[in-house]
């Protein structure tokens, strides 16, 4: 019996029976099995090594101009798993797969945050940060070729948000816990960077969620497990869900939508439409990989996927490059656009 063999075993005998079994877990293209890794492992081992993964350590979660102390789309993505990991743990259910959907649940997500998935948006008709995760997982990985995850993973990666609910308990885990890390870890955040001050969120959060981050993160996660327990669903109580909610409309109200962070929402807007419009216009000056897929995918969704993969900081060299006149510097025309 292999490592793996075991570790499949196991499941069968620790995990509820209604944790998803890393064994009857299945690929589009079947390949040989690990002699020491479940497929759920092998997946997370996959995102997490892979390029669309690496760039996220240099995507913004909200603030674009974001010093050290500051998330990224990485440590965000971090966060959620480690939320995830525990309420898994928890309700015993498959805590690789919860991981692995967690790492790989923002890898699709534009540069500048959610100003950006806008603007995408506008530009192209119809843009989500989920699809486009899915996307870089199934076909923009490694190549073109994908990382070919288990449809497991691919089902919580494209259902961590939007209308359809994951098939699995991990997938409906990991789209709470989404949740649950931004309005916690973007409340610390705008603390942080003297947007809030502390007691500036409605009296009901602090006294029904807690003073600090780790004491809201915490009220949540025990709220998940004790009320998930024995239902056959991921759940939240009344109450602390509302609470959710009155969180959540805060946060967007002054904060996500907030004037104080206008200007740097119309700054992101505008590079990325003039890329997108640049390289619409002229499309040779893609990298090579990018210009080949135009037979396959067409012009808008090649640019879309390249405009969409870069990161904040390569966007704005990329930019200046392209539009700034080099004066009083040396110019670095593309330089690294083959890594993109």
């Amino acid at each position: 019996m292999t490592v793996r063999e075991r570790t499949e075993e196991q499941e069968y005998q620790i995990l509820s029976p209604l944790a998803a079994k890393s064994r009857e877990a299945r690929r589009k293209q079947p390949i040989e099995e690990c002699a020491f890794r479940t497929k759920f492992q092998r997946d997370r081992d996959r995102i997490l090594h892979s390029k669309s993964f690496r760039r996220l350590k240099h995507k913004t979660q909200v603030y674009i101009v974001a010093g050290d102390h500051y998330r990224t789309r990485m440590t965000h993505s971090l966060e959620v798993s480690q939320i995830s990991r525990t309420i898994a743990r928890g309700l015993r259910l498959n805590e690789d797969l919860a991981e692995a959907i967690s790492l790989g649940h923002d890898v699709g997500h534009t540069p500048f945050g959610h100003a950006g998935e806008s603007v995408m948006d506008d530009l192209t008709g119809h843009f989500t940060h989920n699809e486009q995760s899915l996307r870089v997982v199934e076909f923009l990985e490694l190549g073109g070729k994908g990382l070919n995850l288990t449809f497991e993973v691919k089902d919580g990666i494209v259902n961590h948000t939007g209308p359809t609910l994951p098939r699995t308990l991990e997938g409906r885990i990991v789209r709470v816990a989404d949740r649950i890390a931004y309005l916690c870890h973007d409340y610390d955040d705008s603390l942080r960077a003297g947007l809030l001050t502390p007691g500036d969120l409605p009296a009901e959060i602090y006294k029904g969620l807690g003073d600090s981050t780790s004491q809201m993160i915490t009220t949540m996660v025990e709220d998940m497990i004790v009320s998930s327990e024995g239902q056959g669903d991921i759940l939240q109580s009344a109450r602390i869900k509302g609470l959710m909610d009155v969180f959540r409309e805060f946060m967007f109200k002054n904060i996500y939508h907030s004037d104080m962070l206008s200007r740097e929402r119309r700054q992101a807007a505008f590079v990325l439409r003039e890329l997108y419009h640049y390289f619409m216009d002229n499309f040779l000056e893609l990298p090579p990989e990018y210009i080949g897929r135009e037979e396959c995918w067409g012009r808008q969704k090649v640019v879309t996927d390249y405009v969409a993969g870069l990161t904040d900081s390569y966007a704005v060299e990329l930019f200046n490059d392209i539009f700034i006149p080099p004066v009083g510097h040396t110019a670095s025309p593309a330089k690294n656009k083959k890594g993109y």
